[in-house]
């Protein structure tokens, strides 16, 4: 059984980074704290191949990424494509990640769709589709619309998941209307179960016609409270699934790594195959 902690991305986490730490040092340091990481950059572009490349040599043997799905393939452009031009893209996608594929180092790619991805029969072809054109790679899953934890779907959504082997992602996140889904505690993939932590900003979740939204979104600091009942739901999660990932995404205040921290405290792991730590001469 394996449970990895970490976050997402790796360039704003200042309180596991000494000073001076120049930016294409991060992802190192950044291993020499956690186990797995969120690559968010592969959201906004396909990534270069040269750029895994890179982050494979700076990281250890057992470190893992999920790598999320470039956001043309998720529908975020609001673009209309046809069969041909999206099998194109996933094409495109999949080429770039082969360095880590190679290395044996995806944990999952993770499809995050849009607010507006709700539960419909086109929706749900798009789903077939993409997971037969990736069979060989672990996918997980993540909806932004709630109409598919409905009651009246819910059952569906989550045996549609298990009979697709999508890995379910389990969302800690405001519940803020249709463009935020619940917490449905259920693993549908046979070997590893995903959880994000967004953070409870219910006043920052949506845009509501603020300029800073981007900024303020994700801007919250799990208690601990909020954080031990987290530890008793990973304790049932780890006896369904052999591998539980969780990964912190609230970090609009640098409150991520922090966290992730915390909760690697309250459940006893001590990662062993990490980076080596930079010594603080201060430090004794």
């Amino acid at each position: 059984m394996t449970i990895k902690i970490g976050v997402t991305g790796w360039g704003d986490h200042a309180s596991i980074y000494p000073d001076q730490t120049r930016p294409d040092e991060k992802l190192s340091v950044y291993a020499s704290h956690f186990p797995v990481v969120e690559v968010d950059t592969a959201f906004y572009a396909i990534q270069p191949r040269t750029h895994y490349e890179k982050w494979l040599n700076q990281t250890p043997n057992n470190f893992t990424f999920v790598i999320k799905a470039f956001q043309q393939l998720t529908g975020h452009d609001r673009q209309t494509r046809t069969v041909q031009e999206a099998r194109d893209l996933v094409k495109a996608y999949e080429e770039s990640i082969q360095p880590v594929v190679e290395a044996g180092k995806v944990q999952s790619l993770l499809f995050q769709f849009p607010p507006w991805f709700d539960v419909r029969k086109e929706h749900i072809q798009k789903l077939r589709l993409i997971r037969e054109w990736l069979e060989p790679y672990p996918l997980a899953l993540e909806f932004r619309n709630q109409t598919w934890f409905h009651k009246k779907y819910r059952r569906q959504t989550l045996d549609f998941m298990k009979d697709y082997e999508w890995i379910h992602t389990i969302c800690d996140e405001p519940q803020a209307g249709e463009g935020s889904v619940p917490l449905v505690e259920a693993t549908t993939h046979p070997t590893q179960s995903l959880v994000r932590f967004h953070g409870r900003n219910i006043h920052g979740w949506n845009k509501n016609g603020r300029k800073d939204w981007r900024k303020v979104r994700f801007l919250y600091r799990y208690n601990e409270e909020e954080l031990r009942e987290w530890a008793e739901r990973v304790k049932r999660l780890k006896k369904e699934t052999k591998e539980v990932t969780l990964l912190f995404n609230n970090n609009s205040g640098g409150d991520a790594a922090d966290n992730a921290k915390q909760l690697q405290e309250m459940l006893n792991i001590e990662y062993t195959d990490l980076n080596p730590r930079q010594m603080d001469l201060f430090q004794f």
